[in-house]
């Protein structure tokens, strides 16, 4: 018999030793690896611990025959390949055995070439079965992709629709302050020129944040961990929001109380989510046209293993309805002039740190953010 393309083990049973003996150098010679088995109940204990993809039985035995073998081999794994072997006076039991599903049967005395003809079919079965796997694998990963794929396009879909209004409101806010500027260079108007460069710088701002936003949302991005003095990167996010609040007339306090432990977090990401808050705090007291005193609250404090974050504002206020909706994707209580992404990857942020976010608000008196993370990476580190 020619050499199989890879070793395959087959389980050879037979009560006759001579049979299994020369059976065994014939196999052994084509490159497979042989377990012999004197009678069923043996070749069974074998085949339950080696499980071997091809079985070669001899029909009858004592003990257990080859068919009532097959039967149980085929109850504990269906794939397994099981070639009869009969002699002439038998071909009832080995049309039986087709019947419970053997791959074929051959007749003593075995001819080598009609063995080889019987193992090259086995093998095929055998071949065939795990590229159906494969494609079966292989289609079901396309499917999810597929899945994946329509899931992230209507999201897109969404999103698109969610972000064209701001970006046509922030292309026509830059477009007027170019205008304000051009118009000021050539009168040689410096307060003009002034006022058309703050709306420049602000348009700029604003669309620097909805591109990082959405590459933000677009894009999955492993976490930075890094050891923080968390004093100092409070102290420079105060300074970030006060900078912010230059000529809005809205009053900036700063709450720090300690001992403020360094941390281990990712500074970058956590600016981000308390920012998106603070504008979103700065939204809400220039929404309020009746408070002309509005004041936004920045607060840094441990607590139990934990380092909580809040931002407060004393503007418009918000719902129940509108709270709970507020970190969905795409919703946005600023209508047409919000898209939806900057409370969501907030909270994704947070999350991510093994945090929480909470709000608290009441329509006409404010809101509090407040965000609790763990003392390590993520659970901020007490080194003192």
């Amino acid at each position: 018999m020619p050499s199989t393309d890879a070793p395959l083990t087959i389980l050879l049973v037979d009560d006759e030793q001579d049979v299994r003996e020369i059976l065994q150098m014939a196999l052994v010679d084509a490159g497979y690896q042989v377990l012999l088995a004197a009678d069923g109940r043996t070749a069974m204990d074998i085949f339950l611990d080696a499980q071997p993809p091809i079985v070669l039985t001899d029909i009858k035995m004592p003990q257990m025959d080859g068919i009532e073998l097959l039967r149980r081999i085929k109850h504990e794994n269906p794939e397994t390949e099981v070639i009869m072997i009969t002699g002439h006076g038998d071909m009832e039991l080995a049309i039986s055995s087709l019947k419970h599903q053997a791959c074929d049967f051959i007749t003593k005395p075995i001819d080598v070439e009609a063995l080889d003809v019987s193992l090259q079919r086995a093998r095929e079965r055998i071949r065939m079965r795990q590229q159906l796997q494969t494609y079966t694998r292989n289609l079901e990963a396309l499917l999810h992709e597929k899945s994946q794929l329509q899931d992230h396009l209507s999201s897109l879909g969404l999103m698109i629709g969610s972000i064209s209004h701001s970006i046509k409101g922030l292309l026509t806010g830059l477009d007027g302050g170019i205008y304000l500027l051009g118009r000021g260079l050539k009168k040689h108007d410096n307060d003009q020129i002034e006022e058309g460069w703050k709306t420049v710088q602000l348009m700029t701002d604003r669309i620097r944040k909805l591109v990082m936003d959405i590459l933000f949302y677009a894009k999955k991005r492993d976490m930075q961990w890094e050891k923080v003095d968390l004093a100092q990167f409070a102290e420079e996010t105060a300074r970030a929001m006060e900078g912010r609040l230059k000529e809005t007339g809205i009053a900036f306090r700063r709450e720090f109380s300690g001992p403020l432990a360094d941390c281990e977090i990712d500074p970058s990401y956590v600016h981000t989510a308390l920012m998106n808050l603070f504008d979103n705090a700065i939204d809400a007291c220039q929404r309020d046209t009746k408070n002309d005193e509005c004041r936004i609250t920045f607060s840094v404090a441990p607590d139990n293993g934990h380092i909580v974050f809040g931002i407060e504002d004393t503007g418009i206020g918000m719902d129940e309805a509108t709270s709970k909706k507020l970190f969905t994707l795409f919703f946005s209580s600023k209508g047409i002039k919000g898209t939806g992404l900057g409370l969501y990857i907030t909270k994704n942020i947070i999350e991510q740190h093994g945090g929480t976010i909470t709000v608290a608000s009441t329509p006409g008196k404010g809101s509090r953010f407040t965000i609790t993370l763990p003392k390590k990476a993520g659970q901020c580190k007490d080194m003192e």
